[in-house]
């Protein structure tokens, strides 16, 4: 006969099934939480750069930004404040030096140049007529000494006459000191008209001279504006190709302003940019590696704005490859200017993480599947290696690539 099972048991026998099925469900949750974890907090293996720590060699660069110009180039501006009459080209048009590229409203500068030429033909009959008043002066002074001269003349004789009577007795002394006292003021007028036309000769070259500036002036402002008429036409300063153009027939344009450039697209150099802060790295001769896709192309600083703009200092690159294939007129580069060299540091490829010296969070090989985030201090650098001063020894393994969504991750799985 079977015996009633006590209760006690019973309960005792529940708990333990109770407690070994919450036992299981606990574990299962674990291991799908520790899977989902794993799965948060993991990277694939074809998503990552993986480079190695080195020791070697580093040129160190600062980088910049430029835009491929034209080597030549030249701008032609509008000589006078005019507006445009006729447009003989149009922009991207092979031309020739002197091919007529516009056309400018000239009539006022015509006009000024006829008033010109009629100053100056007043100028030459007014210079004339100086020059006969001053002959008919000067001529007039010689014939008034050649008389004063012929009076001297016979007063001298006179004095000697009167003198030779008195010594005879036949004459009397004061007729002695008056022929003494005519002769004397006779020398003194002919001194003095002589005196006068030596000053006259002076004045009249100087007056003549002053005439003859003011015709030299006029002949001045005369080139300055048949010149001014020439450059009115706008011909083509040189060959090239026209890479700018004002081509609205009737607009304004201001003397001074650009109305054309014509360029030699056959050679190229590039006009750079570098933040001010790091412009003090920036020197003339400078080597500068510039970088086209995948082609560089060296060259070196030719010239340094003195002054920066907007936060930024210019400077011009000379390549040594200026017909380069690569090369098209306005296209952005990248560029790294060599100011420095350093024989043997710890090192690593260069990645888009990099924004300069100073303090990262990178993740380095554990293994070979997982990353540890580690702080590392990283310094000098160029468009290949990066300076590493602390964190990093040679034969460690660091992730390059950009892992920004990853910054909050202390550790990372590989998949």
């Amino acid at each position: 006969m079977d015996r009633k099972i006590d209760s006690d048991v019973i309960r005792a026998e529940r708990r333990r099934r109770l407690i070994k099925y919450i036992s299981i469900i606990a574990i299962i949750v674990a291991v799908m939480w520790t899977g989902i974890s794993m799965v948060g907090t993991s990277v694939n293996r074809r998503d990552l750069t993986i480079a190695s720590v080195d020791n070697g060699p580093l040129e160190i660069t600062v980088p910049a930004s430029g835009r491929v110009v034209p080597a030549y180039e030249e701008i032609v501006n509008s000589p006078v404040t005019t507006r445009i009459m006729k447009v003989y080209a149009q922009p991207g048009d092979t031309v020739k030096a002197g091919t007529p590229l516009l056309q400018l409203d000239l009539e006022q500068e015509e006009t000024a140049l006829d008033k010109l030429i009629d100053s100056r033909t007043i100028g030459q009959q007014e210079l004339e007529q100086l020059r006969l008043s001053h002959r008919t002066l000067l001529s007039d002074l010689e014939m008034q000494i050649e008389v004063s001269e012929m009076q001297a003349s016979r007063l001298s004789i006179e004095v000697i006459n009167e003198r030779r009577l008195d010594s005879i007795g036949s004459g009397t002394g004061d007729r002695v000191r008056q022929a003494e006292t005519a002769y004397a003021t006779a020398v003194l007028q002919l001194r003095q008209l002589r005196t006068k036309l030596e000053n006259e000769r002076m004045r009249t070259v100087a007056a003549e001279q002053v005439q003859q500036l003011g015709m030299s002036n006029i002949d001045k402002d005369i080139m300055l504006k048949q010149r001014t008429l020439e450059q009115g036409r706008i011909p083509a300063p040189s060959d090239g190709i026209i890479t700018f153009l004002i081509t609205e027939i009737g607009s304004q344009v201001n003397a001074g302003e650009r109305v054309a450039v014509v360029s030699d697209l056959s050679q190229f150099r590039i006009s750079a940019e570098v933040p001010e802060g790091s412009s003090n790295k920036v020197e003339i001769g400078a080597e500068v590696n510039v970088r086209i896709g995948q082609t560089i192309i060296r060259g070196c600083v030719t010239n340094i704005t003195p002054q920066a703009k907007a936060g930024v200092v210019s400077f011009m690159v000379r390549l040594d490859d200026p017909r380069n294939s690569r090369l098209r007129s306005g296209l952005r580069t990248d560029l790294y200017v060599t100011y420095g060299y350093k024989d043997n540091v710890t090192r690593i490829p260069s990645g888009p993480f990099f924004k300069g010296p100073g303090d990262y969070s990178l993740f380095v090989m554990d293994g070979d599947s997982r990353l540890v985030k580690r702080q590392v201090k990283l310094g000098d650098s160029n468009r290949e290696y990066i300076e590493v001063t602390d964190g990093l020894m040679p034969g460690d393994r660091v992730a390059v690539n950009d892992m920004e969504r990853y910054r909050t991750k202390r550790k990372l799985g590989i998949r």
